[in-house]
């Protein structure tokens, strides 16, 4: 019998052939799977705490959709999910996986009303333990919001919108933090204040993995450079030797 896996937070999660396909209909019918749009074919990733991946790759590469599949969202056609000494298919390991990765869209979602009660819902909307004011109160300073906590969240500027969901993030504490074009049409400052936030997250041990088109704005932050193409990941870059590689193809594929 394969045993599950322990519910606390992991160092190294590994996903390995990856597999999806999308079989699209065609004057109402379903096409043949032999004829499917492949966007993984036996695709690998290795994230480790403490480290940042930058993931690049042509629009419609997969990039958003890989981060669906690793945020245990979208089902792949089959994966094998392996953390310390346990591997398990993505199905088994979906529930443990989405309690211990959070994912951050683009444009993330503002609840009505201000910046505190969007945090608290994070916190699963409790508002009146001490503890939790505490923890709020120390988000909003973390993210540099706290002349914002009375604010309507809805009103905020694309980056305070994504340093709200940053603080979201901090206040959760998942093992592995997945970013979807982060910075996108962020001025410089905005900029320069997530990649911060970003950077406090590696040294405080979570794993992050960035969906960007904008690798000269991840330089100081991402300790890997990966590309995909034609349902692989490649390694272009590597600034540590701390990853695993699993050279499947006549590339370097991660």
């Amino acid at each position: 019998m394969t045993k599950m896996l322990t519910n606390k937070p992991f160092m190294h999660i590994q996903f390995s052939h990856i597999n999806k396909s999308y079989c699209k209909k065609r004057c109402g019918f379903f096409i043949k799977k032999s004829q499917a749009k492949v966007i993984f074919n036996d695709a690998n990733i290795v994230l480790k705490g403490g480290q940042c991946v930058l993931l690049t790759g042509s629009n419609g590469s997969g990039k958003s959709t890989l981060l669906r599949i690793i945020a245990g969202i979208l089902k792949p056609d089959c994966a094998t999910i392996t953390t310390g000494s346990k591997s398990l298919s993505w199905k088994k390991a979906n529930k443990l996986i989405r309690q211990q990765v959070m994912y951050l869209y683009q444009e993330p979602y503002m609840f009505d009303g201000s910046v505190t009660r969007n945090l608290e819902y994070a916190l699963n909307g409790k508002k009146f333990s001490s503890h939790s004011v505490n923890q709020i109160t120390r988000a909003l300073k973390w993210a540099n919001l706290e002349h914002r906590a009375d604010t309507s969240a809805k009103c905020l500027s694309g980056g305070e919108r994504q340093r709200v969901a940053l603080a979201q993030a901090w206040l959760k504490q998942p093992s592995v933090l997945l970013l979807d074009e982060p910075t996108a049409n962020m001025d410089k400052a905005s900029r320069q204040a997530t990649e911060a936030l970003l950077l406090k997250f590696k040294e405080r041990g979570t794993a992050l993995l960035i969906a960007s088109h904008d690798v000269k704005h991840f330089h100081q932050t991402m300790d890997k450079q990966l590309l995909l193409e034609n349902g692989h990941i490649f390694e272009i870059g590597d600034k540590t030797n701390n990853i695993s590689l699993f050279p499947h193809s006549s590339k370097r594929q991660a």
